[in-house]
């Protein structure tokens, strides 16, 4: 996928096109204009007298709207342009919007071809980089001045409708323009592309359950007005971490959206392109890492979570009894079930992060309505844990997909099949129990304790969930312990044998709080190491494992939350300084991708290559790396809820000079937080 492509957004719905804004999609770019999870357009070319334009600027004023300043063909300083084109392009009321205008700067009137190549081949998003044919029908028509461009697959139907202001002569390629502009003067038009989701009786599907109407662009522009006001305001000496915190407080406003069962609350889509969805896991973290931003995300990612819980067993979608999906999607493929994604509930980790969000949502806000209104989805949950995620009956949280064609083999946040190994590369058996899951288990046991005593009024299973999670911690750290290597295993295999590789899920246990104090200096330090820590932030895999590689999707990038989350896990078991390596690494890595974090990026060593270095499908933006500045700052600044009041006990690097966080919503009202880093750390 490009680096350069050109992303405007509301949610779900999100373009994706070249640097002059014309749209050419192949399996190596997938571009297009995209919602309820399908390419509603693959070609969109702009032409004047059959010349491709050029750009000399690409403003991008917002996260749903976005102006290209072009010329026909490749300017030189030798030929001045004679006419030139402002591309205006807007995400309004849910559909996308282009607004083009033509200026001449001849001085004399002058005749122009304008046109317009369109074209869709309605791919579902996951299917772009293996294209297959359509198994339904493709067809274009015109009608009334509009292009309409279809796929049909029995009852499964998605049009996409082309509409202009100015009179066009419109074709089943496209639309053509024939005008004469003034001397010095110019031309406009204004053309409409709505996605339509069809009924068979020809109505869209959304038109009945959305409650409200879909935001225009002056409402959005409103709305984020509003939403970076409330935002607490941050400033930093370092000028870095400011400009990230901006642009990660308007990328996430850009991936909220509203689910069709939960029309009226915004919770985040997981990243453009490839998961602009509902999802659970990047959900239930981003949630949680905003919440001293945003806390009203977390109770709208409870209540859609909520409402979707498993509720039987299916072994097509993995679904289990309490069982918190892992992703919802609306294509063509998850329509016919050719894929388990209406929902889908593979995923061994979403299931406790739901009661470790619950119980933080309930510290950060003081909202026991909402805890007790979760309370049972809550205790199914914490059932679940014990009843079908310990399929050995030994305790531990284990995993083995029910749907052997096309479920995912791997079920941790680390999902690709290679992603669990030992150091010598091979691959366990199943089921399998990777680490981290034991420390969320453990997480969400003490959570759903504190939250059965101090909101649901149940001290005796408070009590039980808390020997259990003793018990767990006790087993835990002799089992996964490598005592010859210092660090804990991955996973255990499916007869009980130590999954050796090293790798970065050792730091979510810090974060979760099931490692023995005695054991923690020696996890950090193999976090902080050459062989895991890259200068830039921790990698998923350490360099001499077999299949560690810089490139790899889990098995050597850097993942910025997956840092934010580790920062934290240090900065809990009081390894202040360090957390603060792990934050200035990601927060100056940040600087080369124009601020946005993207999902992933490589391993290699800082010293090596200067920069960070792209990996080249990464989601961007991305709501679990967006959200994982704000993990960081909250680390730095030491922020934690404690009763009715925010203790602040900051720990700032030398570089990161004085940071200020002010107005940082929570039970508390609001409130201020300033860090300053000490004088004898200072250069």
């Amino acid at each position: 996928m490009k680096a350069d492509l050109v992303r405007i957004l509301d949610g779900n719905i999100f373009v994706l096109s070249e640097d002059n804004g014309d749209i050419a999609a192949t399996p190596a770019n997938p571009c297009g204009f995209f919602d309820f999870d399908t390419r509603f357009l693959s070609r969109w070319r702009l032409t004047i007298n059959g010349e491709t334009l050029h750009p000399l600027a690409v403003h991008e004023p917002h996260y749903f709207e976005a102006r290209f300043f072009l010329v026909p063909g490749v300017p030189t300083h030798y030929v001045d342009a004679k006419v030139s084109v402002i591309r205006d392009r807007v995400i309004t009321g849910g559909s996308f919007q282009e607004t083009l205008t033509v200026l001449n700067h001849r001085s004399e009137p002058t005749d122009y071809t304008v046109r317009i190549d369109a074209g869709s081949d309605f791919v579902p998003i996951l299917a772009m980089q293996q294209p297959h044919g359509p198994a339904g029908r493709l067809y274009r028509r015109t009608e009334n001045g509009s292009l309409r461009l279809g796929y049909q697959r029995e009852r499964f139907q998605r049009e996409t409708v082309i509409s202009s202001t100015a009179p066009a002569d419109v074709d089943e390629d496209g639309l053509t323009y024939h005008v004469r502009i003034d001397r010095n003067g110019r031309w406009t038009t204004t053309v409409r592309v709505r996605s339509l989701v069809l009924r068979p009786d020809g109505e869209d599907v959304r038109e009945r359950l959305h409650r409200r109407r879909r935001r225009a662009a002056d409402q959005l522009r409103t709305d984020l007005g509003h939403w970076l006001a409330e935002s607490p305001r941050l400033s930093c000496d370092w000028e870095v971490l400011t400009t990230a915190w901006r642009r990660s407080l308007v990328d996430l406003a850009g991936l909220r959206f509203s689910p069709l069962t939960l029309p009226e609350e915004a919770m985040p889509a997981a990243g453009l392109p490839w998961t602009a969805t509902i999802t659970g896991r990047d959900s239930i973290l981003t949630s949680l890492q905003a919440l001293p931003v945003a806390p009203g995300l977390a109770a709208a990612t409870l209540r859609m979570l909520g409402i979707d819980q498993g509720a039987v067993l299916d072994d097509f979608r993995d679904e289990e009894p309490g069982k918190i999906l892992t992703e919802f999607r609306y294509g063509e493929r998850a329509a016919f079930e050719e894929r388990p994604q209406s929902p889908y509930y593979g995923s061994a980790d979403t299931t406790p992060l739901y009661v470790v969000l619950l119980d933080e949502y309930e510290r950060w806000t003081g909202d026991t309505a909402l805890a007790r209104e979760f309370e049972e989805e809550a205790r199914a949950a914490l059932r679940w844990i014990e009843e079908y995620g310990d399929i050995r009956n030994d305790g531990y949280v284990w995993y083995q997909r029910r749907n052997n064609d096309t479920g995912l083999l791997n079920q941790g946040w680390k999902d690709s099949p290679d992603a669990v190994c030992y150091r010598d590369g091979h691959l366990p058996g199943l089921p399998r129990a990777t680490c981290e899951l034991q420390g969320y288990a453990y997480d969400a046991k003490r959570r759903g304790a504190r939250l059965a005593r101090d909101v649901w009024g149940d001290p005796a299973y408070a009590d039980r969930l808390e020997r259990e999670a003793a018990d767990l911690k006790v087993r835990f750290n002799r089992d996964f312990w490598l005592a010859g290597d210092g660090y804990f295993a991955l996973a255990l295999d499916s007869d009980g044998t130590a999954v050796d590789a090293l790798s970065s899920n050792i730091g979510h246990l810090l974060w979760s709080g099931i490692v023995d104090d005695s054991r923690a200096a020696s996890v950090v330090e193999h976090l902080l190491g050459p062989r895991l820590f890259s200068g830039w932030g921790v990698r998923t895999l350490a360099e001499g494992q077999a299949r560690y590689n810089p490139l790899g999707y889990h098995v050597g990038t850097v993942w910025p939350f997956d840092n934010a989350l580790i920062a934290a896990g240090l900065r809990r078991y009081g390894f202040r300084r360090e957390a603060g390596v792990i934050a200035e690494g990601i927060i100056a890595a940040s600087a080369y991708f124009d601020a946005r974090l993207p999902e992933a990026f490589a391993g290699f060593d800082r010293e090596r290559t200067g920069y960070p270095v792209r990996y080249p499908t990464a989601n961007s933006p991305h709501a679990l790396a967006t959200s994982a500045t704000f993990m960081l700052v909250r680390t730095l600044l030491g922020l934690e809820p404690y009763g009715e009041h925010l203790v602040v006990a900051p720990e700032v690097p030398a570089r990161f000079g004085r940071v200020e966080l002010l107005d940082i919503p929570g039970r508390w009202g609001r409130m201020d937080a300033i860090g300053t880093a000490r004088a004898e750390h200072q250069s």
